[in-house]
């Protein structure tokens, strides 16, 4: 089967790329797809988020095995993309480059029977021009006013006293020359 993708660049812009790839390939090899339609070097990490019918972000799927214990992480080229996109769930977002923070809506729009001859991964259709830099994200969501708006402002200039004078960490038990 060939699952075929919208990739839609998160910008005030409309930047999006249709990639066709086969059901059986991975994860990773949808970031390649990714990256080379959409021009960048593929030399920044990335990852993918699963996440909700209305783009809320859940489970990191990574590049890399960043956890404690090797090998218990599943990372990219451990997942098909038929483990975890189909019919009922189409969509999951791509993150390039963290510090840029290229950001993607990634959607299932089509599944559609493998056309003899043709090569996959494909850019299908290619609308719009990469901006020069990405858009600036905004972290903050109402949410975490609720939780963090009772800690506003509670510091004043007598606080702040604390950290003034030498910067040695005598009083820490280190010494001035680490290495």
């Amino acid at each position: 089967m060939v699952y075929k993708f919208r990739v839609i660049l998160d910008a005030e812009e409309d930047i999006f790329r249709d990639i066709a790839i086969l059901a059986e390939d991975t994860l990773e090899d949808l970031h390649n797809a990714i990256f080379n339609s959409f021009g960048f070097d593929g030399m920044e990490v990335a990852s993918f988020y699963t996440c909700d019918e209305t783009w809320n972000q859940e489970e990191e799927i990574s590049m890399f095995d960043t956890g404690d214990v090797q090998g218990e992480q599943k990372i990219m080229s451990d997942y098909k993309l038929s483990d975890i996109l189909d019919e009922q769930n189409t969509k999951i977002i791509y993150v390039y480059d963290f510090l840029n923070m290229w950001t993607f809506l990634v959607e299932l729009a089509a599944v559609e029977e493998q056309v003899a001859g043709e090569m996959y991964p494909a850019t299908l259709f290619s609308h719009g021009e990469m901006p020069d830099e990405a858009m600036e994200k905004n972290f903050e969501a109402d949410m975490h006013d609720d939780i963090y708006g009772e800690f506003e402002d509670d510091l004043d200039e007598d606080d702040l006293d604390m950290f003034e004078g030498d910067d040695s960490f005598e009083d820490y038990g280190q010494e001035d020359h680490w290495n």
